[in-house]
């Protein structure tokens, strides 16, 4: 499950968009974009999407409200804003740091990690795509799937990978969502002075989880490094 899921509003006249600046040219735009974006994430977590208003998110982001609405029209761009950044960010990143990764296993690894390492440092905007992932409509939702899936079929394709090259037997879909079940959740456990940091913990997940799908390969690699030279 690549968290979560998006929409878009009905086909009524359209608030204006809000640019987009090219990739790698950040500008004092992008970073005050980034910083509402930042505060309406808090909004939403604290209050959740139906609870809450377009004047909490003015309070919040330090924005008018005629501001608000004349920049993004309605909550549910916001949250659509939020989901678009979070999945493209996401995608990017792990897109590169895959490259030159050859180790079936080791893929998986920078799969969880990354994953990990993004939400663990956003947990407010992990409690968000979680919990809100039906309140967008329409358009949205249809692009952000988009992009979720995108992230959905990355991770089958590791999985499929990781069989092809192990000459194991499982089913991709059941270890991608299982995979997802695990590491989505982690706001609503993670303590940092018991579970470690994000790298521990990335290391320990897809540790247990490799040894899940491949149980008979490491337990005959383990006995096998465990015998007397």
């Amino acid at each position: 499950m690549p968290a979560l899921s998006s929409s878009a509003p009905p086909r009524t006249k359209r608030p204006p968009r809000v640019p987009i600046a090219p990739a790698g040219s950040e500008t004092r735009f992008d970073r005050r974009l980034g910083e509402i974006l930042h505060h309406a994430t808090e909004v939403f977590c604290n209050k959740g999407y139906e609870g809450a208003s377009m004047r909490d998110l003015s309070r919040a982001t330090g924005m008018s409200l005629a501001g608000l609405y004349h920049y993004f029209g309605s909550k549910e761009r916001l949250l659509y804003l939020i989901q678009k950044d979070t999945f493209t960010t996401i995608v990017e990143r792990l897109k590169a740091r895959l490259e030159g990764v050859a180790d079936p296993e080791q893929r998986i690894r920078v799969f969880v990690q990354n994953h990990l390492e993004y939400f663990m440092a956003h947990q407010s905007g992990l409690k968000v795509l979680s919990h809100e992932d039906e309140a967008l409509k329409n358009g949205f939702a249809s692009e952000l799937a988009a992009i979720k899936r995108q992230y959905y079929r990355i991770c089958v394709g590791l999985m499929d990978n990781l069989k092809r090259e192990r000459r194991v037997e499982f089913n991709s879909r059941t270890a991608v969502m299982s995979l997802f079940g695990m590491i989505n959740w982690i706001y609503t456990w993670y303590n940092p002075r018991v579970d470690g940091t994000a790298e521990e913990l990335g290391q320990e997940m897809a540790e247990i989880f490799l040894s899940g799908v491949m149980p008979r390969q490491r337990f005959e690699k383990a006995r096998l490094q465990a015998r007397p030279k």
